[in-house]
């Protein structure tokens, strides 16, 4: 397969150009969207997309099952392209590929319920499916390399196969990751195939190339996060909350871009994502290539940066667009003040189009602030928004909307003071302090949430912390609230299943922008009951004297979790009280002949 010519296509929702994709006007200028699709990417790459797309939507098939399905769905390309009008070609991707998985010799017996999802009609037969996907399953082990003196001749003389089966354990094992960055691992994997290959001592020079693996597999880790993240902005909130995070991250990359410009990249990328997270990955592949061209090929509408990354070759090129710093400022930017507040017409602009006025306040103020929070812009318009509403009834909505600019540069203040104060905890008292301090916040706000989930969410957002607060000053906000709302995201997730208490209910039920700040203010529960007194938390075993020093910490951060649970207006001083008790019974029980007695006794 001509891996090298397809590109990682990572992250592109703030870096890819935009081009106009009106999926009904685009499907009418073709009868064949299956002949469409395989003349734009070609045989090998259109194999590689249908593989990918079996591979995740039927996880637990084999590899020869995956193959046998896509041979099959080649071969109605084969056909639709040689005529279009021929029967079944007129069918939309997800059909064909749905009814060829529905067509699976005893589907229930091998694959289980899932076979349920064929007796539904689309779209609903195909959110039936995506609901079945699971992420890293026990039942598909990881990706095993061959060994080193086969892989080579495998490479040499089944190249195809030996880059399918990379590309069916990857897919299948990460069920949500867009087609193009598995595909952007696989052009990795042949690199690394090429390069040792030739070498007299094939193993180390692989063991070595793993070590590089690993590194984009950890990229490859937070893509999929980002983009899981995306989806379910998209599926939960709609296209109008999505769009507006993507207007406000484009405007702050590409500063320079004019605002129609953008706002036609953004809806652009709002149906290329709608296909990926609808699993279509041939349509995401094909889309996505076209989208980082397009964008190359104005790269000066967009930003002079790009010029270096668009002379790259297409793997080395996605990634530097995805690194690529934001755009300078344009010099002597207006105050917004006299066009959004002192402005006589500013009401009637309001009044005329309400979206059009608050798209362009979002493009203006998102590109005079690169260091906020896409979250925290979000919150500022709607404020504004809101200001608009209230102030333009009255006589002086000037007078009016000065104060709510002032309302609303003081929870500027308090965001920004909010990221200074928790980056200071870090950066001044350490990892393991600022774990203990989390861990003891959230235990307070849901304390009915599980010992192991809240030591869980502690060590997610302590890991924020430590990827956002050694960044520059200007990058930390926006880092650390984006990851903030992809944690607290998860925990909507799970209170839609298992409802934790009233108060994160409430916060869940917020407009997207306003979680996090809602999850901050949080106070302890006061409706919550603790649980009576159980003497098995203090029951530690000898074991935990040879147990590594992060399972002693772990321990340590469980038993504080569990006192909070039976004692929440515990102070900080008596937490820092058990805690020294805990390290201090270790250090003298370990030492002891009979640990167990010495641990009962402390």
């Amino acid at each position: 397969m001509k891996w090298l010519t397809l590109i990682s296509f990572i992250f592109l929702l703030s870096s890819a150009r935009s081009r106009n994709l009106q999926r009904t006007a685009r499907d009418a200028e073709h009868k064949s969207p299956i002949a469409h699709r395989f003349n734009d990417l070609k045989e090998e790459t259109f194999k590689a997309s249908a593989l990918i797309t079996i591979s995740q939507y039927l996880q637990g098939c084999s590899f020869d099952v995956a193959s046998q399905l896509v041979k099959d769905i080649v071969d109605l390309a084969h056909k639709c392209v040689a005529n279009e009008d021929a029967p079944e070609c007129s069918k939309s991707l997800p059909s064909i590929f749905l009814d060829e998985i529905c067509q699976v010799d005893k589907l229930r017996d091998t694959y289980g319920d899932v076979a349920d999802c064929c007796g539904k009609a689309d779209p609903e037969r195909n959110e039936c499916f995506l609901s079945f996907k699971v992420q890293h399953p026990d039942f598909v082990p990881p990706y095993q390399r061959p060994a080193a003196d086969e892989i080579c001749n495998e490479y040499k003389d089944h190249r195809v196969q030996l880059l399918g089966h990379f590309i069916h354990s990857v897919a299948r094992r990460n069920p949500f990751l867009h087609a193009p960055a598995i595909l952007g691992l696989a052009a990795e994997y042949e690199n690394a195939l090429k390069g040792c290959c030739p070498e007299s001592d094939i193993g180390a020079c692989l063991d070595a190339k793993v070590q590089q693996l690993s590194v984009i597999k950890e990229r490859a880790k937070k893509i999929d996060m980002n983009q899981q993240h995306g989806c379910r902005v998209l599926q939960k909130y709609g296209q109008r909350t999505f769009e507006a995070s993507k207007l406000v991250r484009m405007s702050q990359k590409y500063p320079k871009a004019p605002l129609d410009g953008l706002v036609k990249m953004v809806h652009d990328v709002k149906d290329v994502y709608k296909e990926c997270c609808e699993g279509d990955m041939v349509e995401c592949v094909d889309d996505w290539s076209e989208l980082v061209a397009s964008l190359c090929s104005k790269q000066d509408v967009f930003s002079s940066k790009l010029k270096p990354c668009c002379e790259l070759p297409a793997v080395e090129r996605t990634k530097c667009i995805m690194e690529v710093d934001f755009d300078d400022k344009p010099d002597n930017l207006p105050s917004l003040a006299e066009k959004y507040v002192e402005d006589e017409q500013v009401c009637k602009g309001y009044e005329l189009n309400h979206e059009e006025f608050l798209t362009e306040f979002v493009y203006q103020y998102a590109r005079r602030h690169p260091e906020f929070s896409t979250q925290l812009v979000l919150r500022v318009a709607k404020g504004f928004e809101t200001a608009l509403d209230k102030c333009c009834k009255t006589d002086s909505p000037a007078e009016c909307l000065r104060k709510a600019v002032e309302e609303l540069k003081k929870h500027v203040k308090e965001t920004e003071d909010l990221v200074k104060t928790n980056c200071e905890l870090f950066n001044t008292h350490g990892e393991a302090d600022f774990f203990k301090t989390i861990v003891a916040r959230y235990t307070r706000k849901m304390p009915q949430v599980s010992t192991d989930t809240l030591y869980e969410i502690g060590k997610k957002m302590t890991g924020v912390a430590k990827k956002c607060c050694g960044l520059p000053e200007q990058k930390r906000m926006s880092c650390s609230e984006h990851f903030l709302s992809i944690i607290i995201e998860d925990m909507c997730k799970r209170q839609e299943s298992s409802p934790i208490n009233d108060q994160v209910s409430q916060c869940c039920n917020e407009l997207y922008s306003s979680r996090r700040p809602c999850f901050t203010a949080m106070g302890v529960d006061t409706k919550y009951v603790p649980p009576p007194f159980d003497p098995m938390m203090f029951n530690f075993e000898a074991k935990m004297c040879d147990a590594p020093k992060p399972e002693r910490e772990a321990g340590e951060l469980k038993l504080l979790i569990n006192l909070i649970k039976r004692k929440p207006q515990m102070t900080e001083e008596q937490e820092n009280t058990v805690a020294g008790g805990f390290t201090s019974m270790m250090d003298k029980c370990c030492k002891q002949s009979d640990v167990d007695s010495c641990m009962g006794e402390e």
